[in-house]
């Protein structure tokens, strides 16, 4: 048992700690990440209920597994990994073959060579009108995302959400770069398609 306090402990010590039997060690990493678990959960399983069962499912998973996690990646991603795997198990029989028939259109819109038109930045909002019009946008983003299969709204939220590389993404859902690009294409043009409406309402906020 080490004598320092668990909370001064880098993740390795603490992985190597909790490994050997030590619960203090293992708490500290609950504690640690369960409120990025829970974040990422929700964003992807767009449900509280749902979130909090896969909280407790990743957990369980990492008690069980965690001699197999052999430090190659960071932790958070062999995180990532379990909580991607959680979700998207409970939400397989979902069938989302039509949405992903519709993505695809996005890979070569009419009228274009490959990809699709760049849509312009949106100004961070400075005078009251547009604080509300940021939380619009924000909640019907969020409305456009539950419309999302899994498998793309999670290559979004890591990527554009978490700010996670392209290559940790691929890693994480076990695809290739290029797939992973593909689908965040893909995502990317049907959630502006989504928002464009409401953008269109409200030139103000484009620049």
């Amino acid at each position: 048992m080490t004598q320092r306090s668990p909370r001064l402990l880098p993740d390795d010590e603490l992985i190597g700690l909790a490994r050997g039997g030590d619960a203090r060690a293992f708490t500290e990493l609950v504690k640690r990440y369960e409120d990025t678990v829970y974040r990422f959960s929700y964003k992807i399983c767009r449900d509280s209920e749902a979130a909090s069962e896969t909280l407790q499912d990743t957990f369980i998973n990492v008690y069980r597994k965690l001699n197999s996690f052999d430090g190659k990646s960071k932790f958070s991603t062999w995180l990532y990994t379990i909580v991607t795997n959680n979700c998207l198990m409970k939400r397989r029989k979902r069938k989302s073959d039509l949405m992903e028939e519709s993505l695809e259109a996005y890979d070569h819109p009419p009228g274009q060579s490959g990809g699709t038109p760049r849509q312009k930045p949106v100004h961070t909002p400075e005078t009251p009108a547009d604080v509300v019009i940021g939380r619009e946008l924000k909640t019907l983003l969020e409305d456009a995302m539950a419309k999302l299969p899994e498998e793309y709204r999670v290559v979004f939220t890591m990527r554009d959400v978490e700010g996670r590389s392209t290559e940790e993404t691929a890693g994480v859902l076990g695809l290739s770069v290029e797939a992973t690009k593909s689908r965040l294409r893909r995502a990317r043009a049907f959630l502006r398609d989504q928002l464009q409406p409401h953008l269109t309402a409200h030139p103000e906020i484009l620049t």
